[in-house]
């Protein structure tokens, strides 16, 4: 049973809920006080600039909430890197992944039966709710890749396909990053930090070692079998859209599903479900119920299944707005921009680059929090 809401009312207050000082203090901990908000933030419904402002109004010291901010900036900066590189990302970025012994995900992983039960149970319940803590996700990626020696490429759709937050620069990237395709080196935790922040005290699996004992060369016998995943989108069924030809036309994604986007304008809405793309970077049904449920917050939303040159054969001569995006690059238009947390960062090569060159701006924003009026009220 999916625990993320899709009503928009219940999604705005669920900001109300976000205790910034003590996610610094417990972020780690799979029973932290995390915001919740990414399945939201990664389909458009909310941005991190709104995050972040609601944040500020809330009067907190900006050291003590200092953390949360970082962690907002990382999905930008991951989504910049994205717009940058574009589809390189889909391949090791910086180091070739090394050792490799496969391109596929091991069995253990898919079925939860690694035998290390923090790690299992986060599997199971990622199947049941779309969501996996962000450490267990870190976990997960480790073994696959770093015990496993499978690519990171595979493991990476299969978490992706299941993920309602399921953010492909995040995602990709951050398996880089475990994988030491995209960092200086690889990402590695034993049953110690498992146990620590799951609060388990399981002894005896293959990670249940000290750190410069781990065994990283030889795969273990539980992560040995291995298969190739049937991903695959179950696409609804298209059907005919009643459509203005006269009207202009706000098209969708399944990651710009902002409600308040161009909201009061009288406009088609489309909501533009690609198989081609889908075919590349598959989502559950589960996922895709989730975003349908999220695009009925938008009055007058219609499904169009096709590629866009579908909805320019519907719509030839009217003019068609649509938020940028790296997925829709091929689109044609008016674009509009993304709400950026920050103005001027550009692309690092490094988040902690972009972090400090943000660090003006983000103290600047911080002390007008009596100046301006909120970007995001409550009502």
């Amino acid at each position: 049973m999916s625990q993320f809401t899709t009503s928009w009312p219940e999604i705005r207050q669920l900001m109300s809920q976000i205790r910034p000082i003590k996610y610094g203090h417990t972020r780690n901990f799979v029973d932290g006080a995390v915001t919740r908000l990414s399945p939201y933030i990664s389909r458009g419904v909310l941005s991190t600039r709104q995050v972040f402002h609601y944040v500020r109004d809330q009067g907190h010291e900006y050291s003590r909430v200092e953390k949360l901010i970082q962690e907002l900036a990382w999905r930008d900066y991951w989504q910049l890197c994205w717009n940058h590189y574009g589809s390189a990302i889909d391949d090791d970025l910086r180091h070739a992944q090394s050792p490799i012994v496969h391109q596929h995900t091991p069995r253990a992983l898919v079925e939860g039966s690694t035998g290390v039960v923090a790690v299992d149970r986060s599997i199971h319940k990622l199947y049941e709710t779309g969501y996996m803590h962000n450490h267990l996700r870190m976990y997960v990626a480790s073994i696959a890749c770093n015990f496993a020696h499978s690519h990171w490429r595979a493991p990476a759709k299969w978490m992706y396909y299941h993920l309602f937050d399921g953010d492909w620069a995040s995602n990709a990237l951050s398996w880089q990053w475990v994988a030491g395709t995209n960092s200086h080196k690889k990402y590695v935790a034993n049953q110690d930090n498992i146990n620590k922040y799951c609060y388990t005290d399981q002894r005896g699996t293959f990670l249940d070692r000290p750190y410069d004992q781990l065994i990283l060369e030889k795969i273990p016998k539980v992560l040995q079998s291995t298969g190739e995943l049937s991903l695959h989108t179950p696409l609804p069924q298209s059907k005919n859209p009643e459509l203005d030809a006269k009207l202009p036309t706000a098209l969708y994604s399944h990651y710009n599903l902002d409600p308040l986007w161009r909201q009061d304008d009288n406009m088609n809405r489309i909501l533009l479900l690609e198989p081609q793309h889908f075919k590349q970077y598959p989502i559950s049904e589960k996922v895709l119920n989730f975003i349908l449920n999220l695009a009925k917050n938008i009055e007058g939303m219609q499904i169009v299944v096709g590629s866009f040159a579908t909805v320019k054969t519907m719509l030839p001569d009217t003019e068609i707005y649509y938020k940028e995006h790296p997925f829709s690059r091929h689109w044609s238009g008016q674009m509009d921009p993304r709400d950026w947390m920050f103005s001027e960062c550009g692309v690092h090569r490094s988040f902690f680059s972009f972090w400090k060159a943000c660090q003006r701006e983000v103290k600047l924003i911080w002390s007008q929090r009596k100046d301006t009026p909120s970007l995001f009220p409550l009502r």
